[in-house]
């Protein structure tokens, strides 16, 4: 469960950052905390099994490389999130633009892409699917809303440095996943 709530928390980092930037642009209320929260949240969980649905459907065909596959996919995950991360673009002007109903569904659908890939590592985690999926929801809906609290607070650079620390999470989670699985 522990390995599943830091995969939950990594991948609620991207939802995190763009909270964090709402709240710093002065939309930090209590009524957008739990409009991004409720999105993200819905995304992030929905993602994974549709990630996971595809894993398995090419299970037997990838039986003798799927934990290479999954350290693979969380590597370039994580490595894309900590560039992002570090990247010298401002994140606060990027997210000006007031999230209109269809910009908050591209933007949960957006910041969730990696949590559908993610959902092909779900099996390594030892945990339902189903079960996975709805703390990953939670978790994110949790995090974006305490983000835009956070942001209306502190501002833009704790976005960036939680989506480092979320990349992190992600590589050490596919690294976990692939020796355990060479190594039996």
């Amino acid at each position: 469960m522990a390995t599943l709530l830091l995969l939950a928390l990594a991948l609620s980092m991207d939802a995190f950052a763009v909270s964090v930037a709402r709240g710093a642009i002065g939309d930090g209320g209590w009524r957008s905390a739990i409009r991004l929260g409720l999105s993200f949240g819905l995304a992030q969980g929905s993602m994974p099994l549709l990630g996971w649905l595809l894993g398995t459907t090419f299970a037997d065909r990838l039986a003798a490389v799927d934990h290479w596959i999954a350290f693979v996919l969380l590597a370039i995950l994580g490595t894309r999130m900590i560039r992002e991360g570090v990247s010298p673009s401002d994140m606060a002007v990027d997210q000006r633009r007031s999230l209109s109903l269809l910009g908050l569904v591209v933007a949960s659908v957006a910041t969730s892409i990696d949590a559908a890939v993610a959902g092909m590592s779900l099996p390594f985690l030892g945990q339902p699917v189903l079960v996975a999926c709805l703390v990953i929801g939670g978790v994110t809906a949790f995090v974006c809303m305490l983000g835009v609290m956070i942001g209306a607070r502190v501002g833009v650079g704790m976005g960036r440095r939680a989506e480092v620390a979320g990349g992190i999470v992600l590589i050490g989670i596919g690294m976990r996943i692939l020796v355990d699985h060479v190594g039996s």
